[in-house]
């Protein structure tokens, strides 16, 4: 009997101190440090780096070697796929960012309820 009492007394601690502990944690942001803004304006800026690069130095050598619009063409079509998989990359690891951020909230709250019962 005393055993079950000391259970339960140790519950009602474990609850109040996960309480305070709940008061003392800043609230959490609805979104990331990042905003949506802030990704897209991330992504336009490494394509047109993508382009850019590409751009320069196919007319780079272009003029080097006298053929005025062949490595113009290619590099800038070959920028703008680097600038492609770039974008494409930094997407992938915003979700990636997103989606283990949603997992450990889930954890999180999951715990919080188990710590409940």
């Amino acid at each position: 009997m005393t055993e079950r009492n000391e259970l339960e007394r140790l519950n009602a601690l474990d609850a109040r101190i996960a309480k305070a502990k709940a008061t003392l944690e800043p609230p959490r942001a609805a979104q990331d440090h990042h905003s949506m803004a802030q990704i897209g304006w991330r992504m336009v800026i490494e394509m047109v780096a993508g382009l850019g690069v590409g751009a320069a130095m196919g007319y780079g050598l272009d003029i080097l070697f006298g053929t005025m619009p062949i490595f113009l063409v290619l590099l800038t079509l070959l920028g703008f796929g680097a600038g492609v998989q770039t974008m494409l990359r930094s997407a992938r690891e915003f979700q990636t960012g997103a989606e283990a951020d949603a997992a450990q909230r889930a954890d999180g709250e999951q715990r919080d309820r188990q710590r409940g019962e």
